[in-house]
């Protein structure tokens, strides 16, 4: 198998000065660097990737390659989905990697503590730990998301991003892949995030379709049909 820093970094666009460098190659420090339609060339593998889409997609993809040409994907596809429920069920994690408050040095070593704590493989530590030293710790939670559509477009599976105000239980998730079942999603991949402000409920995206039972929708509805009695 690959180093880990440097195979993986190899599967995304050559970084101007400024990057954090792994070895021969560099990962992108900022979204705006690389411009929408470019190819992206390969530093260590000679893979190419098209670097079209946003941040989360170029690391998303850099991700995959490497883990498909370690032949580690499966590992690597449920530890990230692993990760992404960590994050969501944390109250603690979640300020780890969004305060800007946080030394970006300290939240390093506290995110690599976490991790090997809860015995994630070294491909993903050191996915998280390019992604700290190119100061993007606040947007993991989104690459994560990047990378669930990404495996799921290549295995021909429905990704459904539901939003919640708290994790969602066993039980509701269940009763969720149910009913997504019965409105003819069989093959779904349900991507979860929590989103405190909604209050209670869920948004559903599947696609261009949103599916909004939300309680902050629902005060939001009520709040505009006051407004037009009054």
């Amino acid at each position: 198998m690959p180093d880990a820093r440097t195979g993986l970094v190899g599967c995304i666009v050559r970084a101007p000065r400024g990057s954090k460098r792994f070895g021969n190659t560099s990962l992108v420090a900022s979204a705006s660097t690389s411009s929408g339609g470019q190819t992206a060339s390969a530093a260590a593998s000679g893979t190419t990737v098209a670097s079209g889409g946003g941040l989360a997609d170029r690391y998303a993809t850099a991700l995959y390659s490497y883990a498909d040409d370690s032949h580690a994907l499966d590992a690597v596809v449920a530890e990230m989905e692993q990760l992404g429920q960590m994050i969501d069920s944390s109250a603690d994690l979640r300020r780890l990697i969004f305060s800007p408050l946080i030394d970006v040095q300290q939240a390093t070593r506290a995110a690599f503590a976490v991790l090997e704590q809860a015995g994630f493989g070294k491909p993903v530590r050191d996915f998280v730990g390019v992604i700290a030293a190119n100061r993007r710790l606040s947007s993991l939670r989104t690459i994560i998301g990047a990378f669930a559509a990404l495996v799921a477009a290549k295995r021909g599976i429905v990704t459904a991003h539901v939003e919640s105000a708290h994790p969602l239980s066993d039980v509701q998730r269940t009763q969720l892949r149910a009913r997504l079942i019965e409105a003819g999603y069989g093959n779904v991949n349900i991507v979860e995030q929590v989103q405190p402000d909604l209050l209670g409920g869920l948004v559903v995206r599947i696609g261009a379709r949103l599916y909004d039972t939300s309680l902050k929708s629902r005060l939001q509805r009520l709040q505009y049909a006051m407004k037009g009695a009054a």
